[in-house]
C-alpha cells in the first residue's frame, strides 16, 4: 500500500541555523503519527513544512504520491487538502459553533448542514452548536476545532500541541477521545507534542526528535521497552541506569542480580562495562525477597505508589507498587527484578 504521507530527508534552516536535519518517515492511510520531543527540537517546523507554511531547504514531502514540497516546489497550503488543529483552537469568536464548523466546507445549504450535524454527533457537541466560542469550555472548543478541520474531508490532519491549553485530566481524556474520532473517520493524522502521555494515548507510530533529527521512529511499546539510544531511554518514561559488567559471555551482572539481554547489545559476546536501564515496572516489591532497599521517597498516584528506593551501594531505583502497600519513609522493603526487556548501553563518558 502506498504511503499517504512520505517525508524524505527533510531539511530546514532559520537564518542559516539548521532546525530540521534530514527527517524521514512515512504514514499509511488511516494511521496516526506523532512527532514527540522537547521544545526547540524541530517538530513544529516539520509540521509547518508538511502544511506548506515553510519551504524546505532540501528533501521532499509527498502526499498520495505527489510531491507537495521540495527545494524546487512548494505547493500552497490551500492546495494540499490538509486540515489543521492549532494550539489556540483559532475559532472565530463572532460565529456559533455550527458556523465555525461549516466555515471551511466547500458547499453551503443542506449538504453543509448535514456535515455539521454528522461531525457534531461524532465529536459529542450536538448540544452546543448554537453557542459562541466564549460560551464553551476548553474541551468543547477543542472538539469544535477538530470538527471544523474534518469538515472538508482532508487527506491529512495536522495537530499542533492541541491539548496544551487544557488541564492534565482533560488532556488525557480528550487524547483518547480524539484517537477514537480519528479512527472512526479513517483520518490520517500527524500530532506534534512534548507530552509522551498524549503521544502514547493517540499515536500508532511515534518519532522521538532531538536537535532536528528523529532518534527513533517506532511504536510506543518499542520506544519504552526497546529504546534505540540513551536519549530515547531518558526522554520516554521513567527509569534509572545501574552499572553492569559482562559475565559468562552473554550476561550482565548488576547489584540486583544477573540479567540476560534478549539480543547482545554489542553484536556478539558481551565484554566490559555497561549501564542497564531499569524501569519502575522492572523492580517488584516482594516481602519474601532477600534483597532489601530503603524507601527514600514516595509519590502517591491513586492506584499505585512510585517509590524511590536506596540500595546497599547508595544507588537508587524506582518501583511502581499497588497503593495498598503503603510503606513509610526510611522503611526497608524486599525487592526483586522482573525484567522482560534488558536494555544496556555503553557507559557515558
Amino acid at each position: 500500500m502506498e504511503a499517504l504521507l512520505r517525508v524524505e530527508d527533510l531539511r530546514h534552516a532559520y537564518d542559516g541555523h539548521p532546525s530540521v536535519r534530514g527527517v524521514s518517515f512515512a504514514l499509511q492511510p488511516g494511521a496516526i503519527g506523532c512527532l514527540l520531543g522537547p521544545s526547540g527540537c524541530g517538530k513544529t517546523t516539520v509540521l509547518r513544512c508538511i502544511a506548506g507554511f515553510e519551504a524546505p531547504a532540501a528533501g521532499r514531502i509527498l502526499l498520495k504520491g505527489t510531491v507537495v514540497s521540495s527545494s524546487e516546489r512548494n505547493l500552497a497550503p490551500e492546495e494540499r487538502r490538509i486540515g489543521m488543529v492549532f494550539q489556540e483552537h483559532a475559532l472565530f469568536p463572532h460565529l456559533t459553533a455550527a458556523r465555525n464548523i461549516s466555515f471551511g466546507f466547500p458547499n453551503s445549504g443542506e449538504a453543509a448542514e448535514n456535515r455539521v450535524r454528522e461531525l457534531a454527533s461524532l465529536t459529542g457537541i450536538t448540544d452546543v452548536l448554537a453557542k459562541y466560542p466564549h460560551e464553551l469550555s476548553g474541551g468543547q472548543q477543542q472538539r469544535v476545532a477538530l470538527a471544523r478541520a474534518l469538515a472538508p474531508r482532508p487527506d491529512l490532519l495536522l495537530l499542533d500541541e492541541p491539548f496544551s491549553n487544557l488541564d492534565s485530566g482533560m488532556r488525557e481524556r480528550l487524547s483518547l477521545e480524539l484517537r477514537e474520532i480519528l479512527k472512526a473517520t479513517g483520518a490520517t493524522a500527524v500530532l506534534v507534542t512534548h507530552d509522551q502521555h498524549e503521544a502514547f494515548a493517540m499515536a500508532d507510530e511515534i518519532g522521538v526528535m532531538r536537535d532536528g533529527r528523529i532518534e527513533q521512529w517506532d511504536t510506543a511499546y518499542n520506544l519504552y521497552h526497546r529504546p534505540a539510544n540513551r536519549f530515547v531511554a531518558d526522554f520516554v518514561g521513567q527509569g534509572v541506569f545501574l552499572p553492569a559488567r559482562a559475565v559468562n559471555g552473554n550476561q550482565l551482572e548488576i547489584e540486583l542480580g544477573v540479567l540476560t539481554p534478549n539480543a547482545p547489545q554489542a553484536g556478539g559476546a558481551l565484554a566490559g562495562s555497561y549501564e542497564i536501564l531499569l524501569r519502575p515496572d522492572d523492580v517488584i516489591h516482594d516481602d519474601a525477597a532477600p534483597t532489601q532497599a530503603e524507601v527514600v521517597h514516595k509519590a502517591f498516584r491513586g492506584a499505585e505508589i512510585l517509590y524511590t528506593l536506596k540500595l546497599a551501594s547508595g544507588r537508587r531505583v524506582l518501583a511502581l507498587v499497588p497503593s495498598h502497600h503503603n510503606h513509610a519513609l526510611g522503611e526497608r522493603i524486599g525487592i526483586r527484578l522482573d525484567v522482560d526487556h534488558v536494555v544496556a548501553f555503553a557507559p557515558q563518558a
